[in-house]
């Protein structure tokens, strides 16, 4: 059951990452943001840590947000829950 939530977060990291690239105002973003060059992306998008670094920038917006479930049919909800499978996105529960 795990593995199939860890696959489901990949998927859907990796179609965020493809959706952010074909998109020309948000791409330099995150460049910026991530530190990487265009060069990094084919060759880190293997990296769950990445792909957490990916949705963790989606997720900086709501509208960012609705427009990727939108164009890829995933609910709104969708990408936060593949977020927290990912390395470092545990919530944290201070109660």
């Amino acid at each position: 059951m795990k593995r199939d939530r860890q696959q489901f977060a990949e998927t859907l990291a990796l179609r965020a990452l493809g959706w952010l690239v074909g998109n020309d105002e948000l791409l330099p973003v995150f460049l910026g943001a991530s530190g990487s060059a265009v060069a990094d992306l084919k060759e880190r998008a293997a990296e769950p840590e990445f792909l957490g670094a990916v949705l963790d920038f989606l997720l900086m917006d709501d509208a960012w947000v609705a427009a990727f479930c939108d164009a890829e049919g995933y609910a709104y909800s969708d990408p936060m829950a593949a977020r927290e499978v990912l390395p470092g996105g545990a919530q944290t529960h201070w109660t």
